[in-house]
């Protein structure tokens, strides 16, 4: 197993541009009809989980919703909750007590401001507490099917860096380097598969390359050539 030099890259903006669309195909043939891993059924619980996925796992926060969103079943609920017992009931996602006061100030914000309901706008998504950019474009492209944007994340971040599709580390320049790219219509799909690649064979240390089928697209400093 031996890293080998980096891959020509292609010069034209034609050439980069056919380089994103076979990117994309091949991200479809891994990760058809991919969604979201976060457990919900409503677009208040997505926010929830969302804000709660913070430094956490998707899967320690899928095991805590379930009982957390039986216990406190509207935003009325969560609003009305005292901070202390809910960052003890979210204890084990870590940062709960931030996560309490970020969960209780959405509550409220969407209560007292939004009729109950979770606003349908990036403008106004991102007035609620604990909903940056990041959480507002999760849940309106998977909740509401609305395309404000590209998610990213530290697996996004990876991996784009690493497909060249970015040379930035700041996620609000990197989502501006990928909407330039990256279609519309595919926006909340691509964040998808950008995201479970990353979790996949992308991984931070020690990439299984061996397990991905864009080697043949990619010149990342650190892809591992068999």
């Amino acid at each position: 197993m031996m890293i080998k030099p980096g891959m020509v890259k292609p010069k034209t903006k034609a050439e980069r541009q056919s380089r994103v669309t076979k990117i994309l195909a091949k991200l479809d043939e891994a990760y058809p009809n991919v969604t979201c891993a976060l457990h919900h059924t409503n677009a208040w619980e997505l926010l929830a989980a969302t804000i709660l996925s913070a430094q956490c796992t998707d899967k320690r926060v899928n095991e805590v919703t379930p009982g957390l969103f039986a216990k406190y079943p509207t935003p009325q609920d969560f609003a009305a909750a005292r901070q202390e017992v809910l960052a003890n009931d979210i204890r084990s996602t870590g940062f709960f007590n931030n996560k309490a006061k970020s969960l209780i100030g959405a509550a409220n914000r969407i209560v007292n401001e939004f009729g109950g309901q979770v606003p349908q706008t990036i403008e106004e998504l991102t007035t609620v507490p604990g909903a940056a950019r990041k959480t507002a474009n999760v849940v309106l492209g998977t909740a509401f099917g609305i395309a404000s944007g590209i998610v990213v994340d530290t697996h996004v971040t990876r991996v784009s860096n690493r497909l060249d599709l970015t040379k930035n580390s700041d996620p609000v320049k990197i989502e501006q380097d990928l909407i330039k790219i990256i279609p519309t219509p595919k926006w909340i799909e691509f964040s998808h598969q950008i995201i479970h690649h990353g979790r996949g064979p992308c991984v931070a240390r020690k990439p299984k390359c061996h397990e991905c089928n864009l080697t043949d697209l990619c010149y990342a400093a650190d892809r591992i050539w068999f």
